[in-house]
Protein backbone atom coordinates (compact mmCIF):
# COMPACT_ATOMS: atom_id res chain seq x y z
CA UNK A 1 0.00 0.00 0.00
CA UNK A 2 1.21 3.65 -0.51
CA UNK A 3 0.21 6.61 0.68
CA UNK A 4 -0.02 9.24 -1.78
CA UNK A 5 -0.21 13.00 0.02
CA UNK A 6 -1.04 15.95 -2.01
CA UNK A 7 -4.37 18.21 -3.56
CA UNK A 8 -6.78 16.77 -5.58
CA UNK A 9 -6.84 19.47 -8.44
CA UNK A 10 -3.19 19.89 -8.60
CA UNK A 11 -1.95 18.56 -12.28
CA UNK A 12 1.47 16.48 -11.41
CA UNK A 13 -0.90 14.48 -8.34
CA UNK A 14 -3.38 13.71 -11.06
CA UNK A 15 -0.60 12.20 -13.24
CA UNK A 16 0.30 10.27 -10.25
CA UNK A 17 -2.60 9.22 -9.35
CA UNK A 18 -3.65 7.94 -13.22
CA UNK A 19 -0.19 5.84 -13.27
CA UNK A 20 -0.69 3.92 -9.82
CA UNK A 21 -4.18 3.30 -11.16
CA UNK A 22 -2.77 2.08 -14.61
CA UNK A 23 0.06 -0.04 -12.79
CA UNK A 24 -3.06 -1.52 -10.39
CA UNK A 25 -1.49 -0.15 -7.54
CA UNK A 26 -3.34 0.34 -4.24
CA UNK A 27 -3.04 4.05 -2.96
CA UNK A 28 -4.58 5.91 0.06
CA UNK A 29 -4.92 8.97 -1.04
CA UNK A 30 -4.52 12.08 1.96
CA UNK A 31 -5.94 15.47 0.77
CA UNK A 32 -3.95 18.57 2.15
CA UNK A 33 -6.92 20.34 1.74
CA UNK A 34 -9.20 18.35 4.04
CA UNK A 35 -6.70 16.96 6.16
CA UNK A 36 -3.99 19.25 6.55
CA UNK A 37 -0.24 18.28 7.02
CA UNK A 38 0.69 16.30 9.98
CA UNK A 39 3.96 18.43 11.48
CA UNK A 40 5.32 14.96 12.46
CA UNK A 41 5.04 13.29 9.08
CA UNK A 42 6.88 16.09 7.55
CA UNK A 43 9.91 16.28 9.73
CA UNK A 44 10.31 12.13 9.39
CA UNK A 45 9.84 12.91 5.82
CA UNK A 46 12.39 16.31 5.66
CA UNK A 47 14.80 13.43 7.60
CA UNK A 48 14.84 11.22 4.82
CA UNK A 49 14.48 13.75 2.05
CA UNK A 50 15.40 17.01 3.33
CA UNK A 51 13.44 19.99 4.07
CA UNK A 52 14.42 21.35 0.94
CA UNK A 53 13.03 18.87 -1.63
CA UNK A 54 9.97 19.27 0.18
CA UNK A 55 9.30 22.76 0.28
CA UNK A 56 7.84 23.94 -3.25
CA UNK A 57 9.59 27.38 -3.61
CA UNK A 58 8.05 27.87 -7.31
CA UNK A 59 4.89 27.68 -6.50
CA UNK A 60 2.31 30.65 -6.18
CA UNK A 61 1.77 29.87 -2.57
CA UNK A 62 5.81 30.31 -1.96
CA UNK A 63 5.53 34.00 -3.90
CA UNK A 64 2.51 35.19 -2.13
CA UNK A 65 4.11 35.07 0.76
CA UNK A 66 5.89 38.33 2.60
CA UNK A 67 9.66 38.70 2.21
CA UNK A 68 9.77 37.86 6.35
CA UNK A 69 8.11 35.03 6.05
CA UNK A 70 10.73 33.71 3.31
CA UNK A 71 13.94 35.61 4.49
CA UNK A 72 16.55 32.81 6.48
CA UNK A 73 14.54 29.34 5.64
CA UNK A 74 15.88 26.45 7.34
CA UNK A 75 14.72 22.93 8.53
CA UNK A 76 12.08 24.69 10.94
CA UNK A 77 11.00 27.31 9.73
CA UNK A 78 9.84 25.52 6.16
CA UNK A 79 8.00 22.67 8.38
CA UNK A 80 6.09 25.19 10.14
CA UNK A 81 5.14 27.32 7.15
CA UNK A 82 4.34 23.73 5.45
CA UNK A 83 2.29 23.25 8.17
CA UNK A 84 0.56 26.39 7.77
CA UNK A 85 0.43 26.84 4.26
CA UNK A 86 0.54 22.92 2.75
CA UNK A 87 0.19 24.12 -0.80
CA UNK A 88 3.90 24.94 -0.17
CA UNK A 89 4.41 21.04 -0.08
CA UNK A 90 5.89 19.46 -3.43
CA UNK A 91 3.34 16.92 -4.40
CA UNK A 92 2.58 14.73 -4.46
CA UNK A 93 4.35 12.93 -1.71
CA UNK A 94 4.40 8.93 -2.12
CA UNK A 95 4.95 7.27 0.94
CA UNK A 96 5.34 2.87 1.10
CA UNK A 97 3.74 1.39 3.94
CA UNK A 98 6.77 0.71 5.31
CA UNK A 99 7.71 4.21 5.36
CA UNK A 100 11.05 3.47 3.74
CA UNK A 101 10.53 4.43 0.14
CA UNK A 102 9.44 8.13 -0.27
CA UNK A 103 9.30 9.77 -3.48
CA UNK A 104 8.32 13.61 -3.80
CA UNK A 105 7.15 14.95 -7.31
CA UNK A 106 5.91 12.64 -10.49
CA UNK A 107 8.81 11.25 -12.26
CA UNK A 108 7.09 8.34 -14.21
CA UNK A 109 10.96 6.73 -14.51
CA UNK A 110 11.32 6.99 -10.42
CA UNK A 111 8.25 5.59 -9.72
CA UNK A 112 8.85 2.58 -12.12
CA UNK A 113 12.37 1.89 -10.24
CA UNK A 114 10.44 2.51 -6.52
CA UNK A 115 7.28 0.90 -7.30
CA UNK A 116 7.07 -0.96 -10.56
Amino acid sequence: MIHLYGIPNCDTVKKARVWLDGQGLAYAFHDYKKEGADPAKLERWADRVGWEVLLNRRGTTFRKLDEAAKADIDRARAIALMVEHPSLIKRPVAVHEDGERILVGFSQSEWENAWG
